[in-house]
């Protein structure tokens, strides 16, 4: 099966070459930004800004879950982290540059985001760590000593046990 591809005028071809994965998800992120950029830009002024959720990706070790949530531009007093149980929740705000001259267009994202993960088993929130660096924002939620696997040891018995009775 071949790979549609769009044409236009002229007959030149129009998106990613044959035989190029693309990720739907990719896309399907891309356009629900863009509805909701539209949405925001209809409602301006009239509701309540809506918190929108950073991106993020989450890896498992077998001591602790890391979480590297992107927030270029953001200051480290400018986010809250905070762990309530198994949900990790970073909260905070990308505040409007003062611009001089007309801003012609703008992609960026500003106002309050937030990010929650629940995260699958038991964790030591005392001893969470969170650093900011190059615009990452890396969050070390170590596992519970409970939720750490453990190698058993299987003792052998003599097959000549004796049974009183």
């Amino acid at each position: 099966m071949t790979t549609p591809v769009r044409r236009h005028r002229g007959g030149a071809m129009q998106g990613s070459p044959v035989g190029w994965a693309r990720n739907p998800l990719t896309e399907f992120d891309q356009l629900l930004s863009e509805m909701s950029g539209l949405i925001e830009s209809t409602l301006e002024g009239t509701a309540p800004a809506v918190a929108w959720t950073p991106l993020a990706d989450v890896t498992e070790s077998d001591d602790a879950f890391h979480v590297e949530i992107e927030l270029p531009g953001v200051k480290s007093k400018d986010i809250n982290v905070e762990a309530n149980g198994q949900e990790l929740v970073v909260t905070g705000e990308i505040k409007e540059k003062e611009r001089k001259g007309i801003l012609r267009r703008s992609t960026r994202r500003t106002g309050s985001f937030e990010y929650r993960l629940r995260l699958p088993g038991e964790v030591d929130t005392e001893k969470i760590n969170a650093q900011m660096s190059d615009g990452v924002l890396t969050v070390s939620v170590p596992k519970a000593e409970v939720a750490k696997p453990r190698h058993i040891e299987i003792s052998e018995t003599g097959e000549n046990t004796e049974n009183k009775g």
